[in-house]
């Protein structure tokens, strides 16, 4: 059942309890009273565990989901430096489901204000903001914030439990603490008689601990800074890791669903009784909007679910790609809902000038297709349900689950395993959802739902298509005018409804991020965002706006410099000379690291991109060779400027991961509606770059800003642009829809 299965919510107290044998620790504590998490008295957040000290060491308590990113590795390196452990006897835990690990860095993220600009406004707003972020207590992981909601809260919980242990062996040993030090788990007297933190655990416990404890100056960091060993790669390289999909437990039977293709139609009627009697079906479960059949294995449910005949009604959007973006066009007919960025006049720029450059940029839906495909195990047994799932919101998870089940929140457990990706899917709930119904329907055993790849890929919330809309002019020294106009649906709004049932008013900043918000000084610069009113799913897409403003602001802005006859490195640097010194030099570096100022050779044709996002100035240039079938990606220079690199090689293989990510979109990404339903169902007709296609990967990491910032996103959105610039500086072509394999095959 695992060790928080045992400990009830509210008694999980930081600093105070024991547990399994051990003592926590944590930096906001409250003592011996449990005090209600939603009314948190100032400068403190209630049950907040972050440190364990058992019999078998030290296991920090990860508040992230891991899924693949190394975010164990890293929280619990700012939990080891300030405690000074020995990293070897160091484990990660993801941690229960509770408002203490909110996370108030993805509700900054939604914020209306560009980032590298900071304003006593933008300072104002975000420390008001961690009020209702408190209050609401949402648990997630998401818009590459783990680190930097942690970089400080995290910290403390180590230097406060240290301190605490010091004091408890300074009054053991009858000595001053600030005589004693500590090296590896050991508090050290000036004679050298070391006591274990094992064995001062239970005393450390009865002190207060700081509040704000001193932090260790950077200088002296011993393990942030550097590459660690990553705590969960013995676990994985040997198949002993577990994820949702591994999970087993005594008398488990297994489920597969249908859901109607036609995504959001109804479910008019259905027969199952072919599938009644195939082997090992126990149960026809009626999920309302679909069906789920309940059997003694996987492949036995996927086999019945099939057999299932369904009437489906019609989807609630129009039928094809084709109506679809008409629909999305639409909403240029409409005022902005966000206009975010308007410097000068930029109309009144544009209509004065002569040789005025209009584009239009279109980019589809697109899918996870994580690969671990979706699965969910619950067990509704004795008044309580436990469920086991990969999850990026454990807290909005259980809410979900306990209204569907008719329980307390506190009598739902969610644990949360390693997962096959997320990539902002896993931040669902629709699949745990399907397994809390399941588990409804055969109370006391245990239910796996495993989704199909077919089911996965065409049940997703899609990255949203999108259109831009791009005007401009350019003069002798570089853009003097940059309009931009775009329209898709509102991700932000879409999120809040499915959480909390209705949508938060205001600017849409996730609908215009990547464009609005980068660090160019164009005298002239608007963009608004105009919200499309469609039916399809769409949710949270790795570097979600991002992904697609990106595309078209950075073509566009190649568009000017090929029209000005300038470079486009340069004319970067020049737009940002005085804006952003960080931004300008993370487009320097990438210049230098592929010797920019030297032509490709015959045959090869190099594009420029950057994109300022979740704090992370980053800089791309994909160089491309044409080649007898096709063209070839043949290597990617990164640049990104992270202020403060806790684990580089992390960081490294992060970028390699987000760039992969987002040349597959580009080259090969889309999904598209037939008869509204998605066309595409697995990897053979949704591909992914495969490993023959793989650039070489050159990275640089800079630590030119202020602060930390993230890493697991913001090396999408610049490669997309990137290799779209190269083919044109290869083949003269400006495409401006992707995939960009639509109109020329890759090799």
């Amino acid at each position: 059942m695992g060790r928080f299965a045992r400990i009830a919510r509210r008694t999980f107290l930081v600093g105070s309890a024991a547990i399994a044998g051990g003592v926590a620790f944590g930096y906001y504590q409250y003592r011996k009273k449990p005090a209600n998490p939603l009314s948190p008295a100032a400068g403190e957040v209630t049950l907040n565990p972050y440190l364990l000290i058992t019999q078998d060491g030290v296991t920090v308590i990860t508040p992230r989901a891991e899924m693949g990113q190394g975010i164990h590795t890293t929280l619990a390196a700012l939990v080891a430096e300030e405690l000074d452990v020995a990293w070897d006897t160091v484990r990660a835990e993801h941690g229960p489901a509770s408002a203490t690990y909110y996370n108030i860095g993805v509700v900054r993220a939604g914020l209306p204000f560009a980032d590298y600009r900071e304003s006593g406004t933008h300072e104002f707003v975000e420390n008001v903001i961690d009020v209702p972020g408190k209050f609401f207590g949402v648990q997630v992981t998401g818009a590459s914030a783990s680190t930097v909601e942690a970089f400080e809260k995290m910290r403390k919980a180590g230097a406060a439990a240290r301190h605490a242990l010091v004091e408890a062996a300074a009054r053991r040993l009858g000595e001053p603490a600030a005589a004693l030090t500590t090296a590896d788990g050991f508090v050290i007297a000036a004679d050298g008689t070391k006591l274990s933190y094992r064995e001062l655990a239970r005393d450390a416990a009865e002190i207060e601990p700081l509040r704000d404890p001193p932090l260790k100056d950077p200088a002296t960091w011993r393990y942030l800074g550097t590459s660690l060993p990553r705590l969960d790669m013995e676990a994985k390289i040997a198949g002993s890791a577990r994820f949702g999909i591994d999970v087993r437990l005594d008398g488990m039977l297994y489920a597969a669903v249908r859901a109607n293709p036609r995504l959001g139609g109804e479910m008019k009627s259905f027969d199952a009784t072919a599938a009644r009697d195939m082997p090992g079906v126990r149960k026809i479960v009626d999920l309302g909007d679909g069906v789920g059949v309940i059997a003694t294995n996987t492949w036995r449910a996927f086999t019945a679910v099939d057999a299932v005949e369904i009437v489906w009604g019609d989807a609630p959007y129009p039928p094809d790609s084709a109506g679809i973006f008409d629909e999305i066009a639409k909403a240029f007919d409409s005022r902005p809902n966000a206009t975010l960025r308007d410097d000068g006049n930029v109309d009144k720029a544009i209509a004065g000038a002569a040789g005025v450059i209009e584009a239009e940029y279109r980019v589809p839906y697109l899918a996870h297709a994580t690969m671990e495909p979706m699965n969910a195990t619950a067990l509704l047994k004795d008044g309580r349900l436990q469920l086991w799932t990969g999850n990026q919101a454990p807290t909005i998870l259980r809410g979900q689950a306990a209204t569907i089940a008719g329980l307390d929140e506190a009598d739902v457990l969610v644990h949360t395993p390693y997962m096959g990706g997320g990539f902002g899917r896993r931040g669902e709930y629709d699949c745990s959802n399907q397994a809390v119904k399941l588990a409804m329907a055969v109370p006391g055993t245990a239910v796996k739902l495993t989704w199909t790849r077919e089911e996965d890929m065409r049940h997703d919330f899609y990255r949203p298509a999108a259109i831009a809309r791009m005007k401009g002019v350019v003069g002798a020294q570089g853009p003097v005018a940059l309009k931009a106009d775009i329209a898709a649906q509102s991700v932000s709004r879409a999120l809040a409804r499915r959480a909390v049932g209705f949508a938060f008013p205001g600017p849409d900043r996730l609908l215009v991020e990547g464009a609005f918000d980068q660090p160019y000084g164009i005298p002239n610069y608007q963009v608004n965002g105009h919200i499309a009113r469609l039916a399809v799913p769409v949710g949270a897409w790795r570097s979600v706006g991002n992904s697609y403003n990106a595309f078209a602001h950075e073509c566009f802005l190649d568009e000017l410099a090929a029209a000005g006859g300038l470079d486009p490195v340069q004319m970067r640097l020049d737009l940002m000379a005085g804006v952003h010194e960080p931004s300008r030099k993370v487009v320097a570096a990438v210049a230098e690291m592929a010797n920019w100022a030297a032509p490709p050779a015959d045959g090869r044709g190099r594009g420029v991109a950057f994109t300022y996002s979740f704090g992370s100035p980053t800089a791309q240039i994909v160089e491309i060779s044409q080649q007898a079938g096709g063209i070839r990606i043949e290597k990617v220079w990164c640049a990104m400027d992270v202020g403060t690199a806790l684990d580089p090689r992390n960081i490294d293989a992060q970028i390699g991961s987000a760039i992969i990510f987002g040349l597959s979109a580009a080259v090969s990404g889309e999904i598209s509606f037939v008869d509204g339903a998605v066309a595409q169902s697995n990897f053979y007709d949704y591909d992914v770059l495969r490993m023959y296609q793989a650039p070489d990967i050159e990275t640089r990491i800079l630590e030119n800003s202020d602060g930390i910032s993230g890493t697991g996103e913001p090396g999408t959105p610049p490669s997309i642009p990137a290799l779209a610039n190269a083919v044109f500086d290869l083949t003269g072509r400006r495409i401006r829809e992707l995939p960009l394999g639509n109109a020329i095959r890759f090799v």
